[in-house]
C-alpha cells in the first residue's frame, strides 16, 4: 500500500495545495516554517482520523478560514486498486470518506491505511506522563484492533461518567453508590479486556523492540518495557471496592486501566532518569521500529513510514541503521523531511537509495 497523491485545503499552513508521490522514497525538503511537517501530518490525518501533532482538530486549521479538507488517493501494490479517503472539518464537525461514502464512524477507517510516524516529538513518550504512554500503546493496539478500539472508546465514555458523579457527590457532601454500582458493573468487563490486550501485546512487542534496540546500538544494553496495573494484583471489581472510599474523598476513580503505567527500562533502570540523551533516543526510534514490524505482521500491509527531521535529530549510527533498512526493502512507502537538499542527496546516494525530491516552499 502507498500514498499515490494528496490535495490539501486549509489545512495548517496550506490555503490550496496538491503533492504526486513515488511509492518508495519520497523526500520533503525545504526551510523551517515552509510546510514539510504539516505535510507528513495531513498524511498521518488520513490514516488516524486526528493530527500527530495537535490535540483538538480546530488548531488544524488555517488561520484565516473555518473549514480544512484533506484529499488522498491510497493504492495496493499488488492490485493497483485505488481508494480515495477525503477528511473534511468545519464547525466542529469531522467526517471520514472512503470513495465518496462516509463512515458510520471515525473508528471504522482506523488501521485500514496504517502509518508510523517518526519525529522529534517523540521523546514525549519517555518524558511525558503516564497517559502520554498509554495513549502511544492504545494507537498501536488500536490500529490492528478494531474491538480493542471500540472497548477503549466506551470505557473511557463510562469513566467520564463516573468521574462526573463522583464530583458531584463531592460537591453535594451525600454519596450514594447505586448508579456508581450500575456503571461499575459496565467497566469491569471493558477494564479486564482491555488489560488482557495490553498484556498480551506488550508480551509479543518486546521482543521485536529489543531486537531494534540492539541493532541500533550494536548490543550496548538491555532494555524493557515494564507493563504495571492494578490488575496483575486483583480483579477490576475487588480494585474498585477497595478504592471506593478514596473515590468518595477525592472526587474521581482511583482503580482502573485509566491508571495503568509502562515503564522504560535501561538495565534494570528507568531510562526516563538515567538514560542519555542517545539512549532515549534510540529507545523511541526501536519503539516506532517495533511498531511497524508488529503492525505488518499483524496486518500483513507495510504502514507507510513518516520520518520527521531525522538527520538534524539523529546522529550517523542511528541514522545508517535506519537507511540500512530503508535499501534493504524492510518498509514500503518512506517519507522523509530536511531542511537541506544536497544532504538529502548525499545521505540517501551514500546508501544507494532512489527517491524523489519534493520542495516546499515558504506559502
Amino acid at each position: 500500500m502507498y500514498l499515490k497523491n494528496i490535495q490539501l485545503s486549509n489545512f495548517k499552513s496550506y490555503e490550496e495545495a496538491g503533492f504526486s508521490f513515488n511509492e518508495n522514497v519520497n523526500a520533503i525538503v525545504g526551510k523551517n516554517g515552509s510546510g514539510k511537517t504539516n505535510l507528513l501530518d495531513a498524511i498521518y490525518y488520513l490514516s488516524f482520523c486526528k493530527s500527530y501533532f495537535s490535540s483538538q482538530d480546530i488548531f488544524s486549521v488555517r488561520f484565516d478560514s473555518d473549514f480544512f479538507a484533506i484529499h488522498g488517493t491510497f493504492c495496493q501494490r499488488e492490485t493497483d486498486n485505488t481508494a480515495q479517503i477525503s477528511c473534511t472539518y468545519r464547525n466542529g464537525h469531522k467526517s471520514m470518506r472512503a470513495n465518496k461514502k462516509e463512515y458510520p464512524r471515525l473508528s471504522a477507517h482506523i488501521g485500514l491505511y496504517p502509518v508510523v510516524m517518526v519525529s522529534p516529538y517523540d521523546s514525549e513518550i519517555i518524558d511525558g506522563g503516564s497517559d502520554v504512554r498509554r495513549k502511544f500503546f492504545d494507537a498501536v493496539i488500536s490500529q490492528f484492533d478494531a474491538e480493542y478500539l471500540q472497548e477503549l472508546i466506551s470505557y473511557r465514555k463510562l469513566l467520564q461518567q463516573r468521574n462526573a458523579l463522583l464530583k458531584q457527590m463531592l460537591e453535594n457532601r451525600h454519596f450514594e453508590d447505586t448508579v456508581l454500582h450500575i456503571l461499575d458493573e459496565q467497566m469491569i468487563p471493558l477494564g479486564h479486556s482491555i488489560f488482557d490486550c495490553r498484556r498480551d501485546f506488550i508480551t509479543q512487542i518486546q521482543p521485536i523492540f529489543q531486537h531494534h534496540y540492539s541493532q541500533l546500538t550494536k548490543d550496548a544494553e538491555k532494555v524493557e518495557i515494564d507493563y504495571q496495573s492494578g490488575l496483575f494484583d486483583c480483579s477490576f471489581e475487588t480494585g474498585v471496592q477497595q478504592n471506593v472510599s478514596i473515590d468518595a474523598k477525592t472526587g474521581f476513580s482511583n482503580f482502573g486501566t485509566h491508571k495503568d503505567e509502562f515503564q522504560f527500562l535501561i538495565n534494570g533502570q528507568p531510562v526516563k532518569r538515567y538514560g542519555s540523551q542517545g539512549q532515549q533516543k534510540s529507545f523511541t526510534l526501536a519503539l516506532r521500529l517495533a511498531q511497524f514490524d508488529y503492525c505488518f505482521g499483524k496486518k500483513k500491509i507495510k504502514p507507510i513510514l513518516l520520518l520527521d527531521d531525522i538527520f538534524d535529530k539523529l546522529d550517523r549510527m542511528r541514522i545508517a541503521e535506519l537507511l540500512n533498512m530503508v535499501g534493504n526493502d524492510h518498509f514500503g512507502q518512506v517519507f522523509i523531511s530536511d531542511t537541506d537538499e544536497s544532504r538529502v542527496h548525499q545521505i540517501l546516494g551514500e546508501h544507494n537509495i532512489a527517491h524523489q525530491i519534493i520542495e516546499i516552499k515558504r506559502p
